[in-house]
């Protein structure tokens, strides 16, 4: 296996060896799909990696090198026909999958950055269609190359299940993803097909840049945590690894946060942000 020294020991404690997976939702290094690959690789997985457009591609293909990726597509989820080629390539090199990491969202700015009251039609339509409709149709294409059971993962926040200042339309948005979880996971059930999300804390990943007010967050979400730090990316990524194994063969619709414990405490408002850390000594 490949020797990933920034984020994995060099013996994965757990063996992914002769699974097939499929990573959405890589954009650059700093992408929460991206120390996921690297784990799923480092144990032994062959993976499908896809990027969304041209831009993208120029950052995405040198890591699916890295990761000897043996497919490595065009996959914009608002294109049905881009992620229906996806899975086309997958029947056709492996003739199944064995897990699959959904971390795509997307929202127009304007309605990101503005109040959930003056959200548009379009712009609430087109973050549902990304970051949860696209969610039933990998699942869906995924089911019957998933013969014998498999993994589901997508990624979460806990402005689904709180307020979290200038979250906005997210929160519900990641409300719905979560709720899409359980449905999943009841329906897929029968097939020995597990389907959970990960809920993780802030990470300044390129997505979580274009939130107002990032830097603040990260500074509150820091000082209310139990464990008073932020999370970093590769532990979304050993967690990630957690769900794609056997070890988490029992668990299924469920959403666990990784996110230091904040989600134990008081939500994170504006006025909290704007306390000096030194207050909080």
């Amino acid at each position: 296996m490949p020797d990933f020294p920034e984020c994995c020991d060099p013996v994965e404690l757990l063996d992914l060896s002769g699974r097939k997976g499929l990573v959405i939702g890589i954009a650059n290094e700093r992408s929460l799909a991206w120390p996921a690959a690297l784990h799923f690789r480092q144990a032994g997985a062959q993976l499908a990696i896809t990027y969304v457009n041209e831009r993208t591609k120029t950052h995405v293909t040198p890591l699916a090198a890295r990761l000897e990726a043996p497919i490595v597509l065009p996959c914009d989820v608002k294109a049905p026909q881009e992620l229906n080629a996806v899975f086309d390539a997958i029947a056709e090199r492996w003739g199944k999958l064995d897990f699959l990491l959904h971390a795509v969202g997307s929202v127009p700015p304007a309605d990101l950055h503005g109040r959930l009251t003056d959200c548009s039609a379009e712009g609430f339509s087109e973050a549902m269609a990304v970051s949860v409709h696209s969610l039933i149709h990998m699942t869906r294409l995924a089911e019957p190359l998933m013969t014998g059971g498999g993994s589901v993962i997508t990624l979460s926040y806990l402005g689904g299940e709180r307020v979290v200042e200038n979250y906005n339309v997210m929160g519900p948005v990641k409300a719905a993803l979560e709720a899409t979880v359980r449905y999943l996971a009841h329906e897929l059930g029968p097939s020995n097909i597990r389907v959970n999300a990960i809920s993780a804390g802030p990470v300044l990943t390129r997505a979580a840049s274009g939130l107002t007010g990032i830097s603040s967050l990260l500074e509150a979400t820091a000082r209310a945590a139990p464990l008073r730090r932020n999370i970093v990316a590769d532990e979304v990524g050993r967690t990630a690894l957690l769900f794609a194994s056997d070890y988490t063969s029992g668990i299924t619709g469920g959403v666990l946060h990784v996110d230091a414990g904040v989600h134990i405490e008081s939500p994170v408002f504006s006025t909290q942000m704007s306390v000096k850390s030194e207050d909080s000594r």
